[in-house]
């Protein structure tokens, strides 16, 4: 395996001149695209039947590519609709499934930027449990051991800036569940900014403030370590009361 190639894609306006049909593309060849999800656009289709990021990356590559006809892009991930950042979409359904298994595997990586409210006792930690998704009303619960549909779940925190009350944290996830970093920093009284759903008042009122900045995983096909950077939106609510330019992976970058 060769070194990990690392592409990095600023958040700012003037700097996604690659944005085409609805798509800022961060990377593409004949197997991949990855791609900046805006906050507040659905992953996929869903029963809201609002426009969403995998349609726009079927319209993109039919017209960029003048393919006739139905074009495949497979779903590899998702992330939830309040949630902003680096995603990648299949090409071809050898490159759908050899990503499909490198997240059973573990060698698909995602972190995360989240603001939260309070500073925790532990600045850094891990944090485990037991989640279940309530289908009716679209919530997920922490829940004890055992429960009958209940999913174990954990992610790595780090605090890496405090400021006004609040926190900059980078979170890893090592599993994948539905809503997993709201609940479980809710969980432990420091809900993210603009979390109403789970974290109510104590949440601050504001657009939520969760970016997956970070997407490693080797290509399915030339078999190198790629890795994806995608800055939050540093002139909004809260992000602006940080520093990115001090922040790693993003240290001198973005200053």
């Amino acid at each position: 395996m060769t070194d990990e190639t690392e592409l990095i894609q600023p958040h700012s306006e003037e700097a996604t001149e690659d944005r085409k049909d609805g798509v800022t593309v961060l990377f593409e060849d004949n197997h991949l695209l990855v791609a900046m999800k805006p906050q507040n656009l659905p992953s996929c289709p869903d029963e809201s039947g609002d426009d969403n990021l995998l349609d726009r990356v079927k319209r993109y590559v039919k017209i960029s590519g003048n393919k006739p006809g139905n074009v495949y892009i497979g779903l590899v991930h998702r992330l939830d609709r309040p949630t902003g950042g680096v995603m990648v979409f299949a090409k071809t359904s050898k490159a759908a499934a050899r990503l499909s298994e490198q997240m059973k595997t573990g060698d698909f990586e995602k972190k995360y930027f989240a603001v939260i409210n309070g500073v925790p006792h532990e600045e850094s930690g891990t944090l485990r449990g037991y989640l279940k998704k309530n289908a009716v009303n679209n919530m997920v619960y922490l829940c004890p051991q055992g429960t009958d549909g209940a999913k174990p779940a954990s992610l790595d925190y780090t605090v890496l800036q405090k400021r006004e009350g609040f926190c900059l944290t980078d979170i890893r996830l090592h599993t994948g569940r539905s809503h997993q970093i709201r609940v479980q920093m809710a969980g432990i009284a420091h809900p993210v900014y603009g979390d109403m759903r789970y974290g109510g008042e104590r949440a601050q009122k504001g657009k939520l403030a969760l970016w997956a900045y970070s997407l490693s995983f080797t290509h399915p096909v030339a078999k190198e370590r790629m890795r994806f950077l995608c800055e939050p939106p540093v002139d909004e609510k809260p992000w602006n009361r940080f520093d990115f330019g001090e922040v790693s992976p993003f240290n001198g970058i973005f200053a």
